[in-house]
């Protein structure tokens, strides 16, 4: 009888408000998370176009039944390893904002990772925060919600760093977009 109590009580509080669904993707050989909320598709990688005076994180843009997708690397953006392209490379179309335009649609950014891994439900008030580092390499904190423990089946701890979506995927992206836009008819008359 325990162990049906204890089973319903888990159920009860993996479907309470306080826990969220999270994709897990591979970084490097880390574990990061992102609210499945805000995943649209996941889609391979696909060759991009380029736009001129990018950071090297946005690697170009690709279309989307008729929507243009800046794609940015998130192993670029956080300074994690090499970063290669080829039929394994994943790229997780996000959406920016729940908010949908004048036309119905959503900001959107593709993110490369290394690999999808799974999806898993978090109690996000029991995230941990992020300790302080000195100097500026890796990730800035700013772009980390928090750092989950999760317990598998298999009594395995994993740490999921759950990322912040909403700074991580700032205007700043679309800005720079913007501003390549409005300078590429410059370029292509000089």
């Amino acid at each position: 009888m325990d162990t049906m109590n204890n089973l319903d009580n888990q159920i009860a509080e993996e479907n309470s408000p306080s826990h969220t669904q999270f994709l897990t993707f591979i970084l490097g050989n880390e574990l990061y998370g992102l609210d499945i909320l805000r995943v649209q598709e996941i889609r391979g990688w696909e060759k991009t176009t380029q736009l001129p005076e990018m950071p090297n994180f946005i690697k170009g843009v690709i279309n989307i039944r008729g929507a243009i997708v800046p794609i940015i690397d998130l192993r670029n953006r956080f300074q994690i390893g090499k970063a290669t392209y080829d039929d394994s490379t994943v790229v997780i179309i996000t959406r920016m904002s729940m908010e949908q335009d004048e036309a119905g649609n959503y900001k959107t950014v593709g993110l490369v990772v290394d690999g999808v891994s799974d999806v898993e439900n978090i109690n996000i008030t029991t995230l941990q925060g992020v300790p302080a580092f000195q100097g500026n390499e890796g990730i800035s904190d700013q772009y980390i919600q928090g750092v989950a423990n999760l317990r598998k089946q298999d009594h395995e701890d994993l740490m999921v760093i759950v990322l912040n979506v909403n700074a991580l995927l700032g205007q700043g992206i679309f800005n720079y977009l913007e501003t390549a836009a409005q300078e590429a008819p410059q370029l292509a008359q000089a």
